[in-house]
């Protein structure tokens, strides 16, 4: 069993504190994936769970065994990066060999790693191509396959995938899907981008200055943001806030719409400033809306701008003096300026405190 155990790590760069006393428990097996903005510690985090960094405070323990002053090479991880880091003088299946071959493992067990490794990722017609004759998804998958290879405990991924163009991230983040499913070893992966964090992690540790916001599953996450920040991080587009003050059962947002109080509200004071979110998907035209029971309060928008995305149109109105972003599901043509009737699905809603950012919920 390789669990990852994080407990009360610090990391400090003289003065500066990059990781607050963070805690951490992965299971073994578990796709696990560090997402945030630049400079929220994530990369640090991975790096001192691989050894490279070294840790100013707390522990890493991995597979029960303390690691803090482990080198890398004892820490039985493999680590992918996001520039490859392949020997540019050497074959695929010499890049793929090469860790083995150091360890001086027997050439016989060396070949028959490379063999599986290859298999798995659909490397078998390029071992004799060189990297500058490869594309970068076929770099990356030799950079994982030579991670493959040593058989790890861990996995640990450093945004392998930001110099790859937009399709290729889509195959590759499949390529990584698949590999986990194949290896069923622990992985760690860390990315800024929250469309990977979604489609990628068993669960999501998304990170702000050092510290951990909120864990949770996906859609953990994306229906049950703890704040304001987890709310506009997670979710393609990301969801609307319009600021309120609450009074008697409703919330009056900016002094002009009134909205009811959705019912998963939690307690709330009249007068408290909120604000108030949703996602595109629950602001929907009426007749191009997805059916779903629940509470409904019906508003009369007029469309700004238009984004056809084929099945869907994401369309662009005025609420309370906020621009928001909803969705027509089975599109037809909308010009701007036309008017149209919404739907605003109630219990999809959330309340936040504007002060402090945090979710009011029941």
């Amino acid at each position: 069993m390789t669990e990852v155990t994080l407990s009360k790590v610090v990391k400090k760069y003289g003065q500066h504190q990059a990781v607050h006393g963070i805690d951490l428990d992965i299971q073994d097996g578990e796709f696990v994936v560090l997402v945030g903005p630049s400079g929220c510690g994530k990369s640090t985090t991975l790096r001192m769970i691989a050894g490279l960094e070294d840790i100013s405070g707390g522990d890493v323990t991995i597979g029960g065994r303390v690691v803090n002053d482990l080198p890398p090479r004892e820490r039985n991880i493999s680590m992918v990066f996001q520039n490859y880091a392949l020997y540019p003088h050497m074959t695929v299946r010499e890049n793929l060999g090469f860790s083995l071959k150091i360890a001086k493992r027997p050439e016989q067990e060396i070949v028959k790693a490379v063999d599986e490794a290859a298999g798995i990722l659909g490397l078998d017609e390029l071992m004799d191509r060189k990297p500058a004759a490869l594309s970068g998804g076929q770099r990356q998958r030799v950079a994982m396959g030579r991670a493959i290879v040593r058989h790890p405990d861990v996995f640990l991924f450093d945004e392998p995938l930001s110099n790859l163009d937009a399709k290729l991230r889509t195959q590759m983040r499949v390529e990584i899907k698949k590999l986990h499913q194949k290896v069923e070893s622990t992985i760690i992966y860390v990315t800024h981008d929250q469309v990977e964090a979604m489609t990628l992690a068993d669960r999501i540790v998304l990170m702000r200055d050092g510290h951990i916001v909120q864990v949770g599953t996906p859609l953990e996450l994306f229906n049950r943001p703890v704040d304001t920040f987890v709310a506009t991080f997670i979710g393609s587009p990301p969801m609307n806030l319009v600021d309120g003050v609450v009074q008697g059962e409703t919330i009056v947002l900016n002094g002009s719409i009134s909205v009811p109080l959705p019912v998963t509200a939690g307690p709330l004071t009249n007068g408290q400033a909120v604000k108030f979110g949703f996602r595109a998907d629950n602001l929907m035209p009426i007749g191009h809306a997805v059916e779903e029971e629940g509470a409904v309060h019906e508003l009369d928008l007029s469309v700004t701008l238009t984004e056809p995305l084929g099945t869907e149109t994401l369309l662009f109105t005025n609420l309370a003096g906020v621009e928001v972003q909803a969705k027509m599901f089975n599109p037809r043509p909308v010009t701007p300026g036309e008017q149209l009737q919404f739907r605003l699905m109630l219990d999809k809603c959330h309340v936040f405190d504007a002060k402090s950012g945090q979710a009011v919920r029941g």
